[in-house]
């Protein structure tokens, strides 16, 4: 009987093979972004733990240049002389390779073991250009060294001895030391012996992994929004499947198969094939995260020096997650058809078209649940805090809205039917709103997709419009010049002196102020900070009070962290305290800075002097020949202003990219969420076409009016859409974006854009439309003569 059963219930998808793709494709198509998102984290959250792992990144104390980022050697040595273990670290980027160079004897065991292969040592001190990496970035080596490959070395990094790196590099100096954890309680002071190093403890640096979590959770963000869209498909398919089965239910359990066995077997059909549409979903997915992974590898490294692998393994981590989730998606719209199952009486009336009747209890119901979320949302904007909170939020209010809009539509269709004056349109907008419950997951699956590309277009335009006004105002210097040395800066600033108009010589140091790491800067107040520099807030005549030494200049991030406020006062030092005059925006960045004057600066690190120089003139060429030629500076410590743009912009365009990806795939499953649903409605459409079509009104006609009905609520779906995806939007920019990064950005608005979007989504649903018209207007008469040789 149990085997007999099976069959029965198998041979419903065998006789509707469109639903059955629908089903397996709406799956595949879910998990397969979610998935494919979860690939690319679970690959770089791997990387950042070999680096920490390999590199001892986040894990010992630090000694680090008070300015510049290079260590003479011979401080490392009186540093050992005088008891300091302390272990030198050089590191430096050979091509696209970052070379890290470490001493065996006096490295910590855990970065020392990393030198080691199969238990043997992995370099042979003196033998020239022996480095260790894995596979991939030994390939990127070529001919420039020997390596010895280790799997267990993080992607895009070589560890080498620090002697051999050193001659690989072109260098004789030091990156950082790193304080041994047990050091002998006798040493003296930093200060006394090396006044140009600052110590950094370990638990005050900024792991690559949490710099990293804002982006990995925007993805996951995305990933699940894109599940949530194909999950439409999947439980509009196994709505329609269940009210299409109901009289071979109602006819098995008259013949006496036991409900519970009908349950059971019903379950163990569904799951098995959610488990075949889940694994073809991993497939693609891992394909989609290959095609993804360089743009994301890209970004990560051009936004926060984050090296991660450029291939994909087969991580339990992400695909066992897609396979947990379609099932729990699937368990989810099966375990309501269960229990309508289970409460059908055994001789029921077939219904065939009993799932598509909008009823009021349905929509209040809907509503009800709608504003609840609405109202949760709306708490937490006021009182909610932290990244959590902000995806929550975005949660309940995309959630509500969707769930709103059946409500909508029906009010909507009502409105024109009672201002009907023919019997056709009358028909027409009576018949929309009866195949209104039928779409509505399609509906609400588009209305999902395109208010995310409303609101994360409306986020990326607003963040380039502001990003491109925020380069133009730090990169007002036509040069920008990198030194080595006091006496290379020295000798520049007087040769530019007397060519230049308006020089910018910028001093820093890395400090605490306000219990927040931070850069302390010194500045040359002069024409080009006045009328280029814009501020958030500012006392007035803000630069004249800086120049003046009676206050400084904060950035955003720093203000946020630290609850700061125009006018309060901040501690530079343990004598000097200042109020803030202005607080600046500083996007792309993640720590906190502060501004002083260059002549404050001055009076508190006197042996500091500028490393790096801002230069405005007329003939930038000229003058970068002229400084080569006349001091001797490399080329390449000189950068024009146009370069700086080019690549900050290529980084910011491809930090986008991925989720431009995953805007357009989550628009396209949305437009198949819409086919499938009008082809699994195109069959059970025949009866009340049918009469219609007796009446008078040809098969052409009533296809016309079919693309007509899939138009309109595209339309619909898009003027609703558009609200939505601006509260999107402002959530974004006004509360994701400052719990993730620290600064919060302008809001513009993009109409041209809009309209763009809407002509897509129009497009997709015509597209999804016009093969169930098609059918229609090639449906045989015989067919449709039928209709009235049945008793429904």
């Amino acid at each position: 009987m149990t085997l007999t059963c099976l069959r029965a219930l198998l041979s419903h998808w065998r006789r509707n093979p469109v639903q059955l793709f629908a089903f397996l494709a709406g799956l595949a198509l879910a998990t397969a972004l979610w998935s494919g998102v979860q690939a690319i984290n679970a690959e770089a959250r791997a990387s950042y733990d070999t680096a920490a792992s390999t590199l001892g990144e986040g894990q010992y104390d630090l000694l680090l240049p008070r300015q510049g980022d290079r260590i003479a050697q011979e401080v490392y040595l009186a540093l050992r002389r005088s008891g300091w273990l302390v272990s030198p670290v050089i590191d430096g980027q050979l091509g696209d390779v970052r070379l890290v160079g470490i001493d065996p004897v006096t490295s910590p065991g855990g970065i020392a073991g990393s030198m080691s292969n199969e238990g043997q040592p992995a370099l042979v001190f003196g033998q020239a250009n022996r480095l260790i990496a894995n596979a991939q970035t030994a390939g990127r080596l070529g001919d420039l060294a020997q390596v010895t490959i280790n799997a267990d070395i993080a992607p895009g990094v070589a560890i080498g001895d620090i002697g051999v790196v050193q001659n690989l590099l072109g260098r004789d100096d030091l990156t950082r030391l790193m304080v041994l954890p047990d050091q002998p309680g006798l040493q003296p002071d930093l200060g006394e012996v090396a006044p140009q190093l600052r110590l950094q403890l370990s638990d005050q640096m900024a792991d690559v992994a949490q710099l990293t979590d804002s982006f990995h959770l925007n993805l996951t963000a995305f990933g699940l929004l894109s599940f949530a869209v194909g999950l439409f498909i999947v439980h509009s398919t196994i709505g329609l499947a269940f009210e299409q089965r109901r009289g071979m239910i109602r006819t098995l359990r008259s013949l006496g198969v036991p409900l519970r066995r009908i349950v059971v077997l019903i379950t163990i059909e569904m799951l098995t094939l959610a488990l075949i549409g889940a694994g073809l979903g991993i497939v693609l997915g891992y394909l989609i995260a290959a095609l993804l992974l360089p743009d994301v590898a890209a970004t990560l490294r051009g936004l926060y020096g984050a090296q991660i692998s450029g291939t994909l393994e087969l991580r339990p981590v992400w695909w066992a997650s897609g396979l947990v989730l379609a099932l729990l998606g699937t368990a989810a719209a099966l375990s309501s058809r269960i229990w309508q199952i289970a409460r059908m009486p055994l001789l029921a009336s077939v219904r065939p078209r009993a799932w598509v009747m909008a009823t009021s209890s349905r929509f209040r119901l809907q509503t009800i649940a709608a504003l609840a979320l609405l109202g949760m949302a709306g708490v937490l904007a006021l009182v909610g805090e932290g990244l959590v909170v902000g995806f929550a939020l975005l949660g309940c209010l995309l959630i509500g809205a969707a769930l709103t809009l059946p409500a909508v539509a029906e009010r909507v269709l009502t409105f024109f039917q009672d201002r009907s004056t023919t019997p056709r349109w009358s028909w027409f907008w009576a018949d929309t709103r009866q195949q209104l419950p039928g779409l509505s997951l399609a509906m609400m699956a588009l209305l999902l997709a395109v208010s995310a590309n409303i609101g994360v277009s409306t986020m990326v335009s607003s963040f380039r419009l502001t990003f491109v006004g925020f380069l133009d105002q730090r990169l007002a210097p036509e040069l920008f010049i990198q030194v080595e040395n006091a006496e290379e800066s020295a000798r520049l600033e007087a040769y530019l002196l007397q060519s230049t108009t308006d020089l910018l010589p910028l001093l820093s140091t890395q400090t605490e102020i306000a219990g927040q790491p931070a850069r302390l800067f010194g500045a040359r107040v002069g024409p080009t900070y006045r009328e280029n520099w814009v501020f958030l807030d500012a006392v007035p005549m803000a630069w004249d009070v800086v120049e003046g030494g009676r206050g400084a200049v904060v950035n955003e991030q720093l203000a946020r962290r630290a609850d700061l406020l125009i006018g309060d006062n901040i501690q530079i030092t343990s004598d000097l305290t200042l109020p803030i005059a202005a607080v600046v925006g500083d996007y792309g960045n993640p720590q906190g800075q502060v501004i002083l004057s260059e002549a404050l600066f001055g009076n508190l690190h006197p042996d500091l002097y500028p490393t790096r120089f801002g230069v405005r003139t007329e003939d930038p060429a000229q003058l970068r020949q002229d400084i080569v030629a006349a001091l001797g500076i490399p080329d390449s410590a000189i950068t024009n202003q146009a370069a700086i743009k080019a690549l900050s912009l290529e980084i910011f365009e491809r930090t986008f990219t991925v989720t431009s990806a995953l805007n357009v795939l989550t628009l396209g499953v949305a437009g198949f969420a819409i086919l499938m649903s009008l082809l699994t409605l195109a069959d059970l459409r025949l009866p009340q076409l049918a009469p219609v079509w007796a009446l008078g009104l040809t098969r052409r006609s009533l296809g016309k009016l079919e693309l007509l009905r899939a138009v309109i609520f595209a339309a619909l779906v898009f003027v609703c859409a558009i609200p939505l995806g601006l509260a999107l939007a402002w959530v974004l920019l006004t509360i994701v974006n400052v719990e993730a990064f620290g600064w919060q950005l302008p809001m513009f608005l993009f109409p041209a854009e809009y309209i763009q979007l809407g002509l897509y989504a129009l497009l997709a649903a015509f597209l999804a439309a016009s093969w169930p018209a098609l059918r229609l207007m090639r449906t045989p008469p015989s067919a449709l003569l039928k209709v009235f040789a049945n008793e429904r």
